[in-house]
């Protein structure tokens, strides 16, 4: 489906079920030479992000232990790749906010059911860059 970094995004782990992408882009206004005619003047993207939100069930997919790999991640509070299972390259993202709901519980209190959504922001910043790249970061700076 998709990874983040080293945590694989699977039927067996977090199986999200909707992706969300929002890209913002600037735009300056710009008077131009006619009667106050006023244009929109592109001048780069504010924001990217991309949130995943889907349903778990322990008992068929991926569970507290997934959650727990990527509460780890974020709180690593760095940037991780985050690629498609087709090939395609988003960007270098951080981990801002994972939400769970947990419902349909066992006699013991572990959930039969756990919403999730992760949200995901963009961050190109090379000292942002994950464990997994320092390698990367190494040979950048030689």
């Amino acid at each position: 489906m998709m990874a983040l970094g080293l945590f694989v995004f699977s039927l067996s782990t977090l199986p999200y079920q909707e992706l969300k992408r929002r890209r913002g882009l600037a735009l300056r206004e710009q008077q131009t030479v006619s009667a106050g005619s006023r244009r929109g003047q592109y001048v780069g993207e504010v924001d990217e992000t991309i949130v995943l939100s889907g349903v778990l069930l322990p008992e068929l997919t991926g569970g507290d232990l997934s959650l727990s790999v990527l509460e780890a991640m974020a709180e690593q509070h760095t940037a991780w790749p985050l690629i498609e299972g087709t090939g395609h390259i988003y960007g270098m993202f951080t981990i801002d906010d994972i939400d769970t709901a947990r419902t349909l519980f066992f006699p013991d209190g572990a959930a039969r059911r756990i919403d999730f959504t992760v949200a995901l922001t963009r961050n190109d910043d090379i000292n942002m860059l994950g464990i997994v790249t320092d390698a990367i970061k190494e040979a950048i700076s030689l």
